[in-house]
């Protein structure tokens, strides 16, 4: 039982002393272990040709080789300036980071093979994804959340710009407005003309039923400032649901075949808020206004 025991402890010491080895080769700089290569192989090659000493040729491989070590330090230096550099902001996310990339690799190495490392790698792809997204300045989510669209009109100081698209569809031209989300928005748009701020929507519709007529007059008297602009007046391409608030942020639809919100877009990109700005004015330019 002894022997067993011995035999196991070597083995584990074993498992980890390669283990650090394959960590410590990962982790090597490329160059650096290019570079220790050549300088082993520059000494055994003066030292078989006779073209030094076997003390030169020694020499020769271990200056190539400090040298070698030297770049690589340098290199991990860089490295961790540069890691440093990028934990330099919030505190949650200095907190978070190490245990973040710590978890996604115990669960690669741990479960190698398996489909939770798989899964890891996965959502980890994802993550990185949706962060590049946000360091541009945009939120994207599925059709049915609505935080961004609310959130914002609750948050709006001066000014709502708003164009939607009323078509022919399955659920009906107008049952965006009737469902709960719906409502929600419209509260808060009422919440907002009470606090002061100009709202002005322009309609794009294909027919002018009874209802939306009535959901017009119901604006209008709300205090909105309500345009009505007929499908076909401008280009398809302008045929968007968007919603701009106090010129620096922005909501567009994504819009799905049968002409549901299958995707929504939130964003303080300059590029976005622009490009939806150009839209919203080309069509209250053609909109009809009562006043």
């Amino acid at each position: 039982m002894a022997r067993d025991v011995a035999r196991r402890r070597s083995g584990e010491r074993g498992g980890t002393s390669e283990g650090g080895f394959v960590r410590l080769v990962a982790h090597t700089d490329p160059v650096a272990l290019v570079g220790i290569t050549l300088s082993i192989t520059l000494s055994i090659a003066l030292d078989l040709s006779n073209a030094a000493s076997g003390v030169e040729s020694l020499l020769a491989g271990l200056m190539g080789i400090t040298i070698s070590l030297l770049v690589d330090s340098l290199a991990r230096a860089e490295r961790r300036f540069h890691l440093r550099t990028l934990l330099d902001g919030p505190p949650w996310l200095v907190r978070t980071t190490t245990e973040l990339a710590g978890a996604m690799r115990d669960a690669a190495e741990q479960h190698a093979g398996t489909r939770v490392a798989v899964e890891a790698q996965r959502r980890y792809e994802q993550f990185r994804l949706e962060a590049e997204q946000l360091a541009e300045g945009r939120i994207i989510r599925r059709g049915d959340e609505d935080e961004d669209l609310i959130g914002a009109t609750r948050t709006c100081v001066r000014r709502l710009d708003a164009l939607t698209n009323v078509m022919p569809r399955a659920s009906g031209e107008l049952s965006w407005w009737r469902s709960e989300i719906g409502r929600r928005y419209w509260d808060a748009n009422v919440e907002a003309l009470q606090r002061g701020v100009q709202i002005t929507r322009v309609f794009v519709y294909a027919r002018l039923s009874d209802e939306l007529s009535a959901l017009v007059e119901k604006q209008r008297a709300a205090g909105a400032r309500v345009g009505l602009l007929p499908y076909g007046v401008v280009s398809p391409q302008l045929h968007v649901n968007l919603a701009l608030w106090d010129g620096s942020s922005c909501w567009e639809a994504h819009m799905t075949a049968h002409g549901e919100i299958g995707e929504n877009q939130f964003s303080v990109n300059r590029t976005d808020v622009n490009r939806l700005t150009r839209v919203f004015d080309l069509c209250a330019n053609a909109a009809t206004f009562q006043d």
